[in-house]
């Protein structure tokens, strides 16, 4: 079994799975829904220009369950985690809940964004999204009164924090997956890029992983239930 020490170079990557632990639903079904929208309707920079109030819809929607939901036990053991590696702890997610930071994580890399924020389409103008008002259909930009969207990376779209975590993945000593199917590029080739550079591979995830033949280590579970025992084997 892996074990962890203060010296170990940590880099963890989550997904919708951790997520799915504190009520909120996964990415997508086996028909290619997102809660019950097509991916493509929602998800995509054509979709929001084809019908901005649909994706508005559907984020306010997704921002309300994110502020009503609440960490779970596999939030609170990576805050203990990140307690006991201090600089050597990296946490990216492609979650957009916020739910790492609520439990207490410190510099959560957001590669797809996060639902807490958005920004004009025009002036780039930044906002919180408790600070904008989400009444009316299409929110607008209180300096230049053009549409907003939400701070949210779609498919067609790059990632945010890639060259941060590229480098953290070529000197991790450990990249450890959590609740992420391992079918979502680039986060999926994260696994191959850490096995490159030398780094050793876990998994936590209730089914197989795509990506299982670069996993040295793969935990068949719940993150909330198998977590909380590896953190306290490691610290």
């Amino acid at each position: 079994m892996i074990q962890i020490t203060k010296d170990t170079r940590l880099v963890i990557l989550t997904g919708a799975g951790i997520s799915a632990e504190s009520g909120l639903r996964t990415f997508r079904d086996s028909g290619g829904l997102w809660e019950d929208q097509r991916v493509e309707d929602v998800a995509t920079p054509e979709g929001f220009a084809r019908d901005p109030k649909l994706v508005w819809r559907f984020y306010k929607t997704r921002y309300k369950a994110a502020i009503d939901a609440q960490p779970n036990s596999g939030h609170a053991a990576l805050v203990i985690l990140e307690k006991f590696l201090g600089k050597n702890f990296c946490l990216i997610t492609q979650n957009v809940d916020g739910l790492h930071t609520k439990a207490g994580s410190t510099g959560v890399l957001e590669m797809h964004g996060t639902l807490y924020e958005c920004y004009c389409t025009k002036c780039l103008a930044m906002y919180r999204t408790a600070e904008i008002d989400l009444d009316p259909d299409l929110p607008v930009c209180s300096k230049c009164g053009s549409m907003l969207r939400p701070y949210i990376v779609w498919f067609g779209e790059i990632p945010y924090h890639l060259p941060e975590i590229e480098g953290k993945l070529r000197n991790c000593d450990l990249l450890m997956i959590i609740g992420t199917s391992g079918n979502v590029y680039p986060a999926a080739g994260f696994v191959m890029t850490a096995k490159y550079f030398g780094a050793s591979t876990m998994a936590v995830n209730l089914d197989t992983v795509a990506n299982s033949d670069y996993i040295d280590e793969f935990h068949q579970g719940k993150a909330g239930d198998i977590l909380p025992k590896l953190v306290e084997q490691w610290c």
